[in-house]
């Protein structure tokens, strides 16, 4: 049992490379076999299809990121705090990824909307970070604001943020959404 763990991780690791370094459409299973040193069967065992290992992929990504995110947070304990954590994070995950981009936006991006299980976990993953974002503004102590406009409105502006500078190679556009949430609040 613990080799078909083992199998099955490295296979998802492998993948997780791959459709993050290189795009899910230009991976092929047999790069993937090949990498993952495997044999053709091993691989369908774990993953029936392409499409499955896609599913595994984004899941993966998703329990990494909170879980990265709830490490990176630790030791804010103010509502505005998590709030500045937040944009850091994203901040963070751009450097260490030599601005590759948000995995969940490169998959939409290069699938379209065909994909409606695909797309139904990103929307999923998207909207996890929305709410957390709407908690921690329902919680800070501003009167005659909408709270929840103010919240939807920064994860737009950080979403757009990494978008820009996955394509500048740079975190000015998120340093800047910093910066104006700093002058708000």
């Amino acid at each position: 049992m613990a080799e078909k763990i083992k199998v099955r991780d490295r296979i998802l690791n492998v993948a997780t490379d791959l459709f993050y370094r290189q795009g899910y459409n230009q991976t092929g299973i047999n790069q993937i076999i090949a990498e993952a040193d495997i044999a053709i069967g091993s691989l369908y065992n774990h993953f029936p299809s392409k499409g499955d290992l896609l599913v595994a992929y984004l899941e993966k990504q998703e329990e990494e990121w909170f879980a990265a995110f709830e490490h990176f947070s630790k030791g804010a304990n103010t509502p505005r705090e998590k709030i500045f954590r937040f944009i850091d994070f994203r901040i963070e995950q751009q450097q260490v990824s030599a601005f590759c981009g948000c995995p969940f936006i490169k998959i939409v991006a290069e699938l379209g909307q065909d994909d409606d299980k695909i797309h139904k976990l990103v929307e999923a993953h998207k909207d996890k970070q929305r709410v957390m974002l709407q908690s921690w503004f329902k919680q800070l102590d501003y009167e005659g604001i909408d709270k929840k406009l103010l919240a939807d409105n920064l994860f737009l502006m950080v979403e757009g943020a990494t978008i820009s500078t996955t394509i500048s190679r740079n975190t000015q556009a998120l340093e800047s959404v910093k910066k104006f949430l700093r002058k708000l609040l």
